[in-house]
Formats: structure tokens, sequence, C-alpha cells
């Protein structure tokens, strides 16, 4: 599969409806982005299972502020809706084939319930912060 270029519209859809999505932030003006541009379409291709898409930065400046995007080109892997990799800086073939592979293996029940203690872990500090939890008596 090739890759495929997305919008902050088209953003959230994209990796709520399917199982693995890549997503590479980058822009016209940067170079290591042009490197890694070919090696990341070439690895598209090995892999049809998955969705490569790519963001331009400057059309969609809004999405990489609310991505937290630093520094291009980024790399960003989703598995069933849960952002499981991120990381600057341009890969190498070999690389990029490692995170592939690596996120194809997870074991997302394992992944799924480490968010979901994560979640509660945050709810319960807020609500300590709010004074909303009672205290034991």
């Amino acid at each position: 599969m090739a890759t495929v270029d997305i919008t902050g519209e088209q953003f959230a859809s994209t990796v709520e409806d399917n199982d693995i999505v890549l997503v590479d932030f980058w822009a016209e003006w940067c170079g290591p982005c042009k490197q890694f541009g070919p090696t990341y379409s070439a690895i598209s291709e090995k892999h049809p299972d998955v969705v490569f898409s790519k963001v331009d930065t400057e059309a969609e400046q809004q999405l990489a502020a609310e991505a937290g995007i630093t520094s291009i080109p980024t790399l960003m892997a989703f598995r069933e809706k849960v952002l499981v990799f991120s990381q600057p800086g341009a890969l190498n073939a070999q690389q990029l084939e490692q995170v592939v592979d690596a996120v194809k293996a997870l074991d997302m029940e394992e992944v799924h319930a480490h968010v979901a203690r994560s979640q509660a872990e945050a709810a319960a500090a807020a609500s300590q912060q709010d004074g909303t939890q009672i205290p034991d008596a």
C-alpha cells in the first residue's frame, strides 16, 4: 500500500478505522524528512495491512500542535487506537521495519490493560487534588 496524505479532519477517523496506522509528520523544507520519505514509501509497499500516512506540518499546523510535534520528521504508530510509538528523527529501512514488526507483535490486551490502569491512577490523583476523595474514617 502506498502512503496516504491525511489532514486534521481525516486524522481521527484514520486512526479509529484501522488496526495499525503509522504517521509521518514532515515538511517540504526539511532535509531529513526528504531523506526519510523514500524509505517510508518503500516499507509501506511491504506491509499492505498497515496504513502508512503522512501529515504535512506546514499545511496542518493545528494537527501538528495538537500532536505535540516539536521536531520533524516525527514518526507515530497507533495500534487499536492507542499511541504505541512516537519518536522524532529519520529512521533507516532496518529501523523502520523493526518498528513495524514491534507494533504488529504487541500484546494489545496487555496494552489496553496498562492504559486502563494509567487512566484510573490519573483519575484517582485528580480526585485527591480536588479534595473530592472521602478520607478514611
